[in-house]
């Protein structure tokens, strides 16, 4: 994509920083100690950022902010809707997978479609950082990033939350599933 289609309208800007900032005001025990201001004015500088949050929202993610840097001076959002964003899910681990099934392929892949979003599969440490926030995926699964062993295997990975504890469990890649879906991670 070119860098124009990753530009927002001023107003649909606008929208997005008083979706996101409604959603930091309420839920501000993902970020004890951080202030919205200075959120805002990172966001504001970097627009490239705002659309990639932007296909985190449409999508289904619910972005927030759940740290802060203090190396990088970066804000890290991750998806923290209820359930694994709707609009990612029945999509295998990845492009290789997709190609690999013969028949009832799905539309998308986790891998090719966080990387045109502009943003990260959580990693399985930081999928339980989330976790230690907010009890998330009660029904659904979410792909995170599977290690290259694994993967060179024919597998992936993915977690929930059942029963109190966070569950990594394995699948093949090529494998996807109506409550399976993947979240992301951004920093900006």
């Amino acid at each position: 994509m070119t860098k124009r289609n990753k530009e927002l309208s001023l107003e649909h800007r606008e929208e997005l920083l008083r979706t996101l900032k409604a959603r930091f005001e309420k839920n501000m025990n993902r970020h004890k100690g951080l202030e919205w201001a200075k959120v805002q004015a990172k966001l504001e500088a970097t627009t490239e950022k705002l659309w990639s949050l932007n296909e985190m929202e449409v999508s289904g993610g619910e972005p927030d902010v759940v740290s802060h840097d203090n190396k990088t001076g970066e804000y890290i959002f991750y998806d923290c809707s209820a359930e694994s964003p709707k609009g990612r899910r029945s999509v295998c681990y990845d492009r290789e997978a997709l190609e690999s099934r013969k028949n009832h392929k799905p539309e998308n892949n986790a891998i090719d479609m966080a990387t045109a979003m502009g943003i990260e599969l959580l990693t399985e440490e930081k999928y339980r950082e989330l976790q230690k926030l907010e009890n998330f995926d009660l029904k659904t699964s979410s792909w995170v990033q599977t290690p290259s062993n694994i993967r060179k295997l024919g597998g992936a990975i993915f977690c929930d939350h059942r029963y109190d504890t966070v569950f990594v469990y394995h699948n093949g890649a090529e494998s996807y599933y109506a409550a399976r879906g993947f979240r992301g991670s951004l920093r900006v």
